[in-house]
């Protein structure tokens, strides 16, 4: 199971502590990482090809899979530790929202876009996702820069549901997956501004309460940066 430190809705650290990458899998990993970046395009396409997997690419991503490779099997070797600090589910998201060049600070940014992934911390599987697009509210037309930033057009859009029946249909997803009854889980996303910004944001323009699954959530890109001191 994957345990980490969460982060409040409100920015601010939870006061669990859970582990903190101490245990010596994640040294290990570290270690594979420094070697792996210590090799020649040649040495990785020869370790990718040992492990059946695919060489193309430029050394950068060579790397990346190599890595990414290691650290799976590696993870999925180590026994799960018993506690509360651990999750069966991890449920990342990563919003889209309306957004103008330039990013003014009067701009009033709408969420657009509302993905889920749900990721099994025993298999490290993705198992089950969730995606819906947002009809925003106060800027219903989008602008060019923020069409050809997510890829999203006017007519998705115009076709979608408001924001409050997408957020009930998340909540029903989740029901319907037994997350926080059966299944112990944690939000993830690559940084605090999904939840922190957009997602409380899009409260006040719906007018509706802060989702209680989002007022704490794991901070991938703060653990990131922790552990590898960047």
């Amino acid at each position: 199971r994957c345990g980490t430190s969460a982060q409040e809705g409100d920015g601010k650290s939870s006061s669990t502590t859970l582990n903190d990458f101490s245990d010596p899998v994640y040294k290990e990993i570290a270690m594979t990482n420094g070697y792996i970046n210590r090799m020649t395009r040649d040495e990785l396409r020869s370790k990718l090809a040992e492990f059946k997997l695919d060489t193309r690419g430029v050394k950068d991503v060579l790397k990346k899979r190599l890595k990414n490779y290691y650290k799976k099997q590696k993870l999925m070797q180590k026994e799960p530790l018993s506690g509360d600090s651990y999750y069966d589910y991890i449920c990342v998201v990563d919003f889209e929202a309306t957004c103008e060049e330039g990013n003014p600070p009067e701009f009033v940014h709408e969420i657009i876009e509302f993905p889920l992934v749900l990721l099994n911390t025993r298999t490290l599987e993705i198992e089950d996702t969730f995606q819906q697009y947002v009809k925003p509210e106060i800027n219903p037309k989008l602008s060019n820069f923020c069409i050809n930033l997510t890829g999203i057009t006017q007519d998705i859009v115009d076709k979608a549901d408001p924001f409050p029946q997408v957020l009930r249909n998340v909540v029903e997803w989740m029901r319907q997956r037994e997350l926080g009854t059966k299944y112990s889980y944690s939000m993830l996303t690559d940084g605090s501004w999904d939840m922190s910004k957009f997602l409380s944001i899009q409260c006040r323009v719906s007018r509706i309460k802060y989702p209680s699954f989002a007022k704490k959530w794991i901070n991938i890109r703060k653990l990131y940066g922790n552990f590898y001191k960047v």
